[in-house]
């Protein structure tokens, strides 16, 4: 395979995905930014109960191993 014909193949795939994203119904900026909010406050939710778990399990091993 020559980089002339790599080069067509890639141009090729760009140009594919560009009118592919012509498609696209998107949200309006209104619910997406609102959807973006349910992300992060979901994100920071679980992340505050996955520490906590961390740290009564980190407790618990210490206590059977220490």
């Amino acid at each position: 395979m020559g980089v002339s014909e790599s080069i067509n193949k890639v141009k090729k795939f760009f140009e594919e995905s560009y009118s592919e994203l012509k498609k696209v119904s998107w949200p309006p900026r209104k619910e997406s930014i609102k959807a973006s909010y349910a992300v992060i406050v979901f994100v920071v939710i679980v992340a505050f109960f996955l520490g906590i778990v961390d740290y009564f399990l980190a407790k618990i091993v210490n206590w059977l191993v220490g």
